[in-house]
């Protein structure tokens, strides 16, 4: 008897390491060969029914059918008759008028009109010297000598103008160019700079922008909800030779200010945060890092990210087809719901109403769910570890059915980071844990620009150009806004 139970038992853990080891490939193969869209398409009824479940899960229990109804824009179907006709180029670029008169003599003839043909062309950025041209006045009777004082200029005793700082940044933080290409790409215009050169000019810059970084942290942990996620990078360090240091961009997004701000820390610890969100009071939305939940302040309410409950399941696909899809349509409805708010302009308070009538139900429908298959599954299977992953977190999942303020996931957040990760393809690492810091800031101010849709270039160059010499005390005055 002894003998027979130990071999189940070995049975069962190669079992499971089996579905374990299956689901890894599976996701390895959709990480290498697969789209990496989250995009579900529920199976119909027979489809599902001839699908079956594995020989160790029972049938899936059935949930009430609820009918989610609401009015959506139309778009221009592929078969509508859309205008083919070619791109109005913008009114404000400047025009370059070519005359073309015919190859036949026109002697005597009429002009009755002409036609214009616009062709977008563009000439090479251009690199150019301003001169400060300074006279110099004697007194009379010999008492001195009158000269004008310079401008302010970013870097005191620089080289470089604001135009030229401003695209450098840009050109690596935004657009994601390391800085060696910038020097090529300088070179070949004649002016050949060192790529150390260029780096302390970003370094300089950053110096200067250093209270307006603390001017956007300050209104960042002024508002009442904030999203969190972080995010790694890997860092040169001088203790760690022939390998690199893997450091943490933690990101804060404040989605009724519209701001974002990165803040760079040596690792993944509890004190980040902690020290990061000193004086914050309200909402903190996470993917439920454990982290978080040790911060033990009693000002900050934890609330959790729907969308990684839903990214377990679309993982768990390949595992339990039939559980996983399941869950994928009931979290489809709720965020039909949210698209259906959205795009009727809905207030806070009418998004909460909303959310009560419509999303609680299926929530708690959904719960029930959970609970009754999470006692039939493999706990370690994909479809186990996802169930457990959700009902641990349930409470803080359904907050967001509380307050029309909040939001049902933390996809913002998400989408300020996309630049970090572009960025580590390009440039690989940062050179110190200071240049970390310093992409830190430049990430804030270009991320808050992108957000509002604000023209990065032009708000640096701007900012470069007064921070100099505006008052510390209205320093917050220059921070990317809409107007």
């Amino acid at each position: 008897m002894t003998e027979t139970a130990d071999y189940k038992e070995k049975y069962e853990a190669l079992y499971l390491e089996h579905i374990n080891l299956r689901h890894e490939l599976d996701q390895l193969k959709r990480l290498v060969f697969g789209s990496r869209h989250e995009r579900f398409i529920p199976a119909t009824p027979e489809e599902q029914l001839s699908l079956g479940l594995d020989a160790q899960q029972k049938e899936v229990t059935a949930a009430p059918i609820q009918k989610i109804e609401y009015t959506r824009i139309q778009k221009p179907s592929s078969t509508e008759k859309v205008s083919t006709g070619r791109m109005k180029l913008p009114a404000d670029l400047p025009r370059e008028r070519v005359v073309l008169e015919p190859s036949e003599d026109i002697t005597g003839m009429e002009k009755i009109g002409e036609e214009v043909t616009e062709e977008l062309e563009r000439i090479p950025g251009k690199l150019f010297v301003r001169q400060y041209v300074r006279r110099k006045y004697a007194r009379k009777n010999g008492e001195g000598v009158v000269i004008a004082s310079l401008p302010a200029r970013p870097i005191d005793k620089g080289i470089p103008g604001p135009g030229l700082l401003a695209q450098i940044i840009i050109d690596k933080y935004s657009d994601h160019l390391p800085v060696h290409r910038q020097q090529q790409r300088l070179e070949r215009e004649g002016i050949k700079l060192p790529s150390s050169t260029l780096t302390d000019w970003i370094g300089a810059t950053c110096a200067l922008l250093d209270p307006l970084y603390e001017a956007l942290k300050r209104e960042v942990l002024s508002s009442n909800y904030l999203q969190v996620d972080e995010t790694p990078i890997k860092v040169l360090d001088k203790n760690k030779k022939g390998t690199t240091h893997r450091g943490y961009h933690w990101v804060y997004h404040a989605p009724l200010k519209r701001i974002v701000l990165f803040d760079y820390r040596e690792g993944r610890g509890r004190e980040g945060p902690e020290e990061c969100l000193e004086g914050f009071i309200g909402w903190l939305q996470s993917d439920g890092y454990v982290v978080y939940d040790q911060l033990n302040r009693k000002e900050i309410k934890l609330l959790n990210c729907m969308a990684h409950g839903r990214r377990k399941f679309d993982e768990a696909k390949d595992n339990d087809f039939a559980r996983a899809s399941y869950v994928l349509t009931e979290m489809q409805k709720l965020y039909a719901i949210e698209r259906a708010a959205r795009e009727e302009g809905l207030s806070h308070e009418d998004r909460y109403r909303l959310r009560k009538e419509k999303s609680l139900p299926i929530l708690i429908g959904l719960r029930s769910w959970m609970l009754e298959n999470y006692k039939v599954v493999v706990p370690k299977s994909p479809i186990g570890q996802a169930l457990h992953y959700c009902l641990e977190r349930w409470d803080k999942l359904m907050l967001y059915t509380t307050n029309g303020v909040l939001e049902i996931d933390n996809n913002r957040v998400e989408n300020a980071i996309r630049p970090v990760a572009v960025g580590r393809k390009n440039y690989l690492f940062a050179g110190s844990h200071n240049g970390a810091q310093r992409a830190a800031m430049l990430y804030s101010f270009l991320g808050t620009c992108k957000i509002n849709d604000i023209n990065p270039f032009e708000w640096m160059k701007s900012t470069l150009e007064r921070i100099p010499n505006h008052p510390v005390n209205r320093i917050s005055e220059l921070l990317p806004r809409k107007t």
